[in-house]
């Protein structure tokens, strides 16, 4: 008896030790949980700081060949110039009208090729305009952006050093508690903890899991009660404790006290009703033996 008694003690002090546990895990998986979510803004500002570089690059490369098309259209417009300055100087030795006629449509062919390259040039030079402009801009947006993620990097920072302080205080109460507790059954309740949302151990009232909310076999419920060894929900994997039920006593509701003052009431109503109705009938009996 004793023997069964001291079993029953040290499992209750197991079973002590894994809710204990349990809290320290629970806040532990937790904040790694929130440390590995706290580089995602980190993330995201890096990644759109890249986009900005990537298109500041490739609007810079755009910007160059703007700017080299224009300068291949000034050479053209020289050359264009110089080309109908010679046909002009020439139009003082022509000697016939045919040579007039061709030296003038060579000077009107040139005035034309130069009023398009100047439209060209016109064009090319609004669009270097506008790609300088738009390099501004994104250069601003680089230089916010950079200036953001400076103050994003130190704040992740501060914040993941808090983090890990949480976590070595929380690796100190855990050594102070696992010590005693198999190696296998904590392997297993820690996994528990995980992938449960926090909730390893949970109490067994009127025969049903407080973690699933199952009904459970009465032998095994039993076994639960008895606190000699470890068990495991068959249904949801918890380890399980027996808990004597918050509504156990007397099954009489309130509900039921009304409709029983009803109940009593109506036969007070009925006895005197026929009490009434008793000596009615003695009344009329006495009144015919006088007759």
């Amino acid at each position: 008896m004793k023997k069964g008694r001291a079993k029953t003690d040290m499992m209750q002090e197991v079973f002590g030790k894994l809710r204990s546990l349990q809290d320290v895990l629970a806040k532990k998986y937790e904040i790694e949980r929130e440390i590995t979510e706290i580089p995602k803004a980190l993330t995201t500002k890096t990644e759109l700081l890249n986009r900005l570089k990537k298109t500041y690059i490739e609007r810079d490369a755009l910007l160059e060949e703007s700017r080299e098309r224009v300068k291949k259209l000034r050479q053209r417009l020289a050359d264009a110039e110089h080309e109908r300055e010679l046909y002009e100087k020439q139009m003082d030795l022509i000697k016939t009208q045919r040579e007039y006629e061709a030296l003038d449509k060579e000077i009107k062919d040139a005035t034309e090729k130069e009023q398009q390259l100047r439209k060209d040039i016109l064009r090319e030079e609004k669009e270097v305009e506008e790609l300088q402009g738009g390099l501004a801009k994104e250069e601003s947006m680089i230089k916010l952006q950079e200036e953001e993620l400076q103050v994003e990097q130190e704040k992740t920072k501060n914040e993941s050093d808090a983090k890990k302080k949480q976590l070595s205080s929380l690796k100190k109460e855990e050594d102070k508690i696992v010590p005693g507790l198999d190696e296998e059954i904590l392997f297993k309740f820690e996994r528990i903890i995980r992938s449960k949302s926090g909730i390893g151990i949970v109490a067994v009232r009127d025969a049903v899991c407080t973690g699933c909310h199952m009904i459970l076999p009465a032998q095994f419920e039993n076994e639960v009660r008895a606190g000699e060894q470890i068990l495991f929900c068959p249904y949801c994997s918890r380890i399980l404790f027996y808990s004597e039920s918050e509504e156990e006593g007397s099954s009489f509701r309130e509900e039921d006290s009304g409709s029983l003052a009803d109940l009593f009431e109506e036969e007070e109503e009925e006895v005197e009703e026929d009490e009434e109705l008793e000596e009615e009938e003695e009344e009329e009996e006495e009144e015919e033996s006088d007759v």
